[in-house]
């Protein structure tokens, strides 16, 4: 395994863990852009009113796109499995 391989394998792998983690990140930014705007103009400064229904949204849309996931990391799972042998 040379230099440019081992740099490939993990740029493929930060690119799958990015693609994977970007949907639940970003809904958990619109949740909490949506209860400070509510927190705003309620005057309501409760730390469980953000953190509760982040919280909540992210388990539902991991498990909505765990399908998704799991096809994304086995699919590079085999990928990575099948190019050993033309890797040594």
């Amino acid at each position: 395994m040379n230099a440019d391989l081992a740099v490939e394998i993990t740029t493929h792998a930060v690119l799958i863990a990015l693609t994977v983690g970007a949907p639940v990140m970003l809904v958990a930014m619109a949740v909490g852009l949506i209860i400070s705007l509510f927190q705003a103009v309620t005057q309501l400064q409760d730390q469980t009113l953000s953190f509760v229904p982040k919280i909540i949204a992210m388990v539902g849309t991991v498990l909505i796109l765990l399908p998704w996931i799991f096809g994304m990391v086995i699919d590079y799972t085999i990928e990575l499995w099948q190019s050993i042998p033309y890797n040594l």
